[in-house]
């Protein structure tokens, strides 16, 4: 069976991967590049578990196949966020006390990112309409909005 070759930039270096045209890039993150902390939640997009970043923009990677990523579009996953785990959300995420069992906090980081570049001040109406495509089962989402607010207080 024939494999195309896709180049990704990923994280700021170019990947070649030979998978097939359908193969969603969650799989392509989390399988053939080794990048795990792009969790695989519902499989349909709905959850936000997956939420990556393509060209600065929040997206389900579980719902966007390799062939629709096109060459040289940006691909950011949770593990370039920040060099050392200490960008204002993952910091804020700290200390609001926000994980529970912790499955969906990668997305709603990305997520949250995506909010903060756009509206480094943002109300809270904005947050939650800005957060709603990201489901926590453990149902943190106030320290989730706690979290961002203290965030965007530390961002200039």
């Amino acid at each position: 069976m024939y494999m195309p070759t896709y180049k990704l930039h990923i994280n700021g270096k170019e990947h070649s991967v030979d998978v097939s045209e359908k193969t969603p890039v969650l799989w392509v993150i989390r399988e053939h590049l080794g990048l795990t902390g792009t969790k695989y939640g519902c499989g349909i997009g709905q959850c936000g578990s997956c939420t990556i970043h393509v060209d600065g923009a929040a997206v389900k990677a579980c719902a966007v196949i390799v062939d629709n990523i096109a060459d040289g579009q940006k691909i950011k996953t949770i593990e370039a966020l920040s060099e050392n785990a200490d960008h204002p959300l993952q910091r804020a995420w700290i200390e609001a006390q926000v994980p529970q069992c912790g499955y969906c906090q990668s997305g709603q980081i990305m997520q949250a990112a995506t909010l903060l570049a756009a509206k480094p001040r943002p109300t809270h109406e904005e947050i939650i309409s800005h957060m709603n495509g990201n489901i926590c089962r453990c149902g943190t989402y106030m320290r989730i909005v706690k979290a961002i607010k203290i965030a965007s207080e530390q961002t200039k």
